[in-house]
């Protein structure tokens, strides 16, 4: 039980906000900053220990959220991580890079907009289980047995804990030179430290998890000797812009950019006909989400000269949006930390062709378009090409439009997919929460062998 029920009356929401922009805008260093301790209990003291609590009910992990804040609350921070990894092996990713769906849930979010601050409640907890030695080994009595991760990635690294807990000896293999996936290859420094990845990563491999990188495994040829396998290798192909001009130099994938200034700032070194580098350019995203600002910041950084976004779907509404309602993800405007830094956002575009000059991209012409209400209940809006065209002048173009779900073969019993792979792109709580899921498939497949 809360000791203050009613702590949210009288007690704010505080959030703890950004580092200065013309400061965090000359590294790659998290730009997101931490509260104190005690601002840290106060905030949640507001939860309100709801009889219903939705914030549980949204988290894929299934989170208890009130009984994390009630810890929290009352300064029992061990306590508090002993709950929340009770069902999250990694708060200290989610905690950082999650787009909370459990605060999209709160009644203090459905009510008065002002959520508790569960995610960076989270990560709070996590940093100090870390600093003060609350993260223990899990790994479970041993069974004999062998299974085989293929994909550290946020799901190949959440079967492979939940498996070396349950006594399974647990191998993970990957193709790149550094455990994480999409956690470190894909999202930037400024959102996720790599060295919280190495953190953990080294706690994996004194639990006994075994890590084989620079391995580029063939679903059709598996790495023999294993009694089960969970296939994690994600979704890697990402959705292209087959237009006219797109042979044209200085068109890139978002992955492209943002793997490569990942790996240089893990040391890896590239041919400079090989750089993705947006120093001095008029960069130009196609594509409205997370990858896309991903883009944006990540081209801030490296010195562009301008940075534009452009998305085919409308602007959406400020803060509340009537056509969304709870339980649906509210589809408002999102201004990330990225987004502050400098960058003209447009919306109803679609481009129509690359424009070149010498070899290179010079522009994107793009027309505007409309997007017509659903002509049935369950149906979907129709975009309709309104003619009004223009050239938007650019020398660098990043293409942030999503990935494409992979097909997978026909796979033999022992081979269990997770995570994106098998569901295609989606949120990384949601990987972690499926790659649960097929650590306990796993169990019940080899209990009945």
């Amino acid at each position: 039980m809360m000791e203050k029920l009613n702590a949210f009356l009288t007690i704010p929401r505080q959030e703890a906000g950004y580092r200065p922009i013309n400061e965090r805008i000359t590294d790659f260093s998290q730009v997101e900053q931490t509260l104190n301790s005690r601002d840290r209990k106060l905030q949640a003291s507001r939860c309100m220990d709801c009889g219903v609590p939705f914030c549980h009910w949204a988290c894929p992990l299934g989170n208890k959220q009130p009984e994390f804040q009630d810890a929290l609350s009352k300064g029992k921070w061990e306590e508090a991580y002993r709950v929340l990894t009770a069902t999250n092996d990694f708060p200290e990713f989610t905690g950082r890079i999650c787009p909370a769906l459990c605060e999209k849930s709160c009644v203090l979010k459905l009510s008065c907009d002002a959520p508790v601050t569960i995610r960076e409640n989270e990560a709070a907890i996590a940093e100090a289980a870390f600093r003060e030695g609350y993260v223990r080994p899990i790994r479970g009595e041993r069974k004999g047995l062998r299974v085989a991760v293929v994909g550290s990635g946020p799901a190949g690294l959440s079967a492979a804990v939940r498996l070396n807990a349950r006594g399974y000896d647990v191998t993970v293999y990957d193709r790149a030179p550094l455990p994480g996936g999409l956690l470190r290859y894909g999202i930037p420094n400024f959102k996720l430290p790599k060295e919280v990845i190495d953190r953990r990563i080294q706690y994996l491999k004194d639990d006994g998890i075994r890590f084989e990188m620079n391995v580029n495994v063939d679903q059709a040829h598996l790495p023999e000797g294993f009694d089960a396998y969970a296939l994690c290798t994600g979704t890697p192909q990402a959705r292209d812009l087959q237009i006219p001009g797109r042979e044209l130099r200085g068109i890139y994938f978002a992955l492209e950019l943002l793997s490569q200034q990942n790996r240089l700032l893990d040391g890896e070194t590239f041919p400079k006909e090989q750089l993705v580098n947006a120093h001095g350019r008029h960069v130009l995203v196609i594509g409205g989400g997370d990858t896309g600002s991903d883009c944006i910041g990540t081209a801030i950084r490296q010195g562009a000269a301008s940075v534009t976004q452009i998305e085919i779907m409308p602007q959406p509404p400020i803060g509340q949006n009537p056509a969304t309602p709870w339980p649906q993800w509210p589809v408002v405007l999102k201004t990330t930390s990225s987004h502050e830094e400098g960058c003209l956002r447009r919306w109803s575009l679609a481009s129509q062709r690359f424009i070149g000059k010498n070899g290179r991209v010079c522009g994107v012409e793009v027309e505007e378009v409309q997007w017509l209400p659903a002509e049935t209940e369950n149906g979907r809006p129709t975009m309709k090409l309104t003619g009004k065209k223009e050239i938007i002048e650019t020398d660098m173009v990043l293409l942030a439009m999503g990935f494409l779900r992979p097909v997978l073969p026909e796979l033999p019993p022992l081979v269990f997919p997770a995570g994106d792979v098998r569901n295609g792109a989606s949120l990384v709580v949601r990987a972690l929460a499926d790659g649960r899921k097929v650590a306990q498939d796993i169990e019940t497949y080899l209990s009945n062998l």
